[in-house]
């Protein structure tokens, strides 16, 4: 299955000797999906046990809430939701940069095992240096930059294969899977079951500095994702149209698994190897607007409101006892995966 799609009708911006491409359906979608994050995010920090009204929540933001609601949304609700809002959108743009990497809908970072390097370095820190949150962070990022230059050095035969590179990446998520069970084996029993709370993915407990790994990945990422955006549209013709108009292939190729790993070993290192939001967020985001190119930025925003709305499903949606987030976005991007898969059947 190829990425292909139409072109769309844009408009050209201009400022200077600076001009960009606006595809007019993309910002419409892209500004619909920022207003759902936000009334999202609104409701996520009104309700729950000290119910706070809409228009309570937003006067707090502004700074001129009592004091019983400064401390339940700041304290309490506003990392919590930071957290999920940056975490979704750097799954959101790195799955919307390893899909179009690998022309495949199923190239995502969880499905090719970018993600589960990031959770074998995390999980080996946490079991085996320390639980803070520093040793884990740092252990996911290089877990998954490892992971990524493994798959990337296995596929490479005088060049990278965009199928190669996804069957590969599948069978070194085996691996790294089955590494993570024989951690666990090992591990002491109270922080085998810690760790195996946060390998499925977590928001609980979380607090500003977890907002602020996957924040800062988002901030500094983002943009260089948002600067590949032409070189992906190249290699998606493939590698001997992209030479043709110039474009260094290896190099294009190594600047995009390097920026989006480094998204996805952030989320990670924040919430865990949350399953399917990378997978569901690019595919939804280019259904709405039709575009061509990977779609950073509407990825994100998706990703970002899949995540809150998990979130929101597992926080108040199942009962009294809270759900871990990972929980729900698998029910969720599992029902969408068999949907997907049962449309292609259908197309042939």
């Amino acid at each position: 299955m190829t990425l292909t799609h139409p072109p769309a009708p844009g408009a050209v911006w201009r400022r200077g000797n600076l001009s960009v491409l606006l595809h007019r359906r993309s910002v419409l979608v892209g500004l619909a999906l920022f207003g759902l994050v936000v009334a999202v995010g609104l409701v996520t920090l009104s309700v729950g046990n000290f119910a706070i009204s809409i228009p309570d929540t937003v006067r707090t933001l502004l700074g001129n809430g009592s004091v019983d609601t400064d401390y339940v949304i700041f304290e309490r609700r506003l990392p919590r939701l930071l957290t999920a809002l940056a975490a979704g959108a750097a799954f959101g743009a790195s799955g919307a940069l390893f899909q179009s990497l690998t022309r495949n809908p199923l190239g995502s970072p969880d499905i090719i095992g970018f993600t589960a390097g990031a959770s074998t370095g995390a999980l080996s820190a946490f079991l085996l240096i320390g639980t803070t949150l520093q040793y884990v962070a740092t252990g996911a990022i290089i877990g998954g930059l490892v992971s990524a230059a493994v798959v990337y050095g296995l596929a490479y035969r005088r060049g990278t294969n965009s199928y190669r590179l996804v069957l590969i990446g599948v069978a070194v998520q085996l691996l790294l899977l089955s590494t993570n069970t024989f951690l666990l084996m090992r591990a002491d029993v109270l922080d085998a079951q810690s760790a195996s709370w946060w390998l499925v993915g977590s928001l609980n407990g979380r607090n500003y500095s977890y907002a602020a790994i996957a924040g800062t990945a988002v901030v500094l990422l983002l943009p260089a994702a948002l600067l590949l955006h032409r070189r992906c549209l190249m290699l998606e013709l493939g590698d001997a149209s992209a030479r043709a108009l110039g474009v260094p292939v290896e190099r294009s190729r190594l600047a995009v698994v390097a920026v989006g790993v480094g998204l996805a070993a952030a989320a990670t290192a924040s919430v865990g190897p949350i399953a399917f939001v990378a997978l569901a967020a690019p595919q939804l985001a280019r259904r709405l607007t039709t575009a061509t190119g990977p779609g950073v930025l509407p990825a994100a925003l998706m990703g970002a409101l899949l995540l809150s709305v998990s979130d929101l499903i597992a926080q108040h949606g199942l009962g009294e006892d809270q759900a871990p987030v990972g929980v729900v976005s698998s029910c969720l991007g599992g029902g969408y995966l068999i949907w997907m898969l049962s449309r292609a059947r259908q197309g042939g």
